[in-house]
């Protein structure tokens, strides 16, 4: 099972801003409209969080809109916990929670047919899927600024699309993001079935652990991971100016 750290380096790899910029204690993202996960800042390695006080804190926030973005921050409980507490006393909320899951490839892989597709670059009805679930085209662009091997997943039941989903390896870490099923497809075994061929797929790419991030209020999906005997591994959370 992999540590906090080692989690962290692959989901960055796997899901990647489209540019980063050192400034004073902080890693700031250009997500170019990506979602939270490629726009929010985070403290630089080798930066104690503690020490971080309002001014460069208020310096992030500046360059963030700056930027066309707004002003978010990563906490990674296991570091930054300090950084955590003066944000909170400076006004900004907690917003979405998340957990990483992972498991070895060995528990999810079948070794055997699944109506599940997998492609690169994503066919038309996997980003129609996606689209619909709110995952457009600069989310799918992060998808292709991710280096290494990728994949696209299509699942079908019934004789019609029923999930799409990206996984991206970096090392021996296939990391599976934006699983999206439509609503008519729900209660059918779609997100099973991604997992489980995307285990296949990473296997045959030499990777050994399948892992995921979920926010914490997606109980639907957490039950799908939990019966798939995933294991939860910490997991952060974003602070910003203004509460969802």
């Amino acid at each position: 099972m992999h540590d906090a750290a080692r989690l962290y380096a692959a989901l960055d790899a796997t899901w990647p801003a489209a540019g980063l910029c050192e400034m004073g204690p902080w890693l700031i993202r250009k997500g170019e409209r990506g979602g939270q996960r490629v726009s929010a800042a985070v403290v630089r390695d080798g930066t104690n969080p503690a020490e971080i006080d309002a001014a460069e804190i208020d310096a992030a926030k500046s360059e963030m809109l700056r930027l066309g973005q707004e002003p978010i921050f990563q906490i990674r409980p296991e570091w930054d916990a300090a950084l955590d507490q003066r944000l909170a006393e400076m006004g900004y909320f907690i917003r979405d929670p998340v957990i990483f899951y992972q498991a070895p490839l060995t528990r999810l892989a079948q070794g055997s047919a699944l109506p599940v597709l997998h492609i690169w670059p994503p066919l038309a009805m996997a980003c129609d899927i996606w689209q619909t679930g709110g995952i457009g085209a600069e989310r799918v662009a992060v998808m292709h600024r991710a280096r290494g091997p990728k994949a696209a997943f299509l699942a079908r039941k019934e004789n019609r699309p029923a999930g799409a989903a990206f996984v991206a390896i970096d090392g021996d870490i296939a990391m599976l993001h934006a699983m999206e099923v439509p609503g008519y497809a729900r209660r059918k075994g779609a997100g099973k079935d991604m997992l489980r061929a995307a285990a296949d797929w990473a296997a045959s790419q030499h990777a050994e652990t399948l892992a995921l991030v979920v926010t914490r209020a997606n109980l639907a999906a957490r039950a799908l991971y939990d019966s798939l005997q995933m294991t939860p591994t910490g997991g952060y959370h974003y602070r910003v100016a203004q509460p969802a």
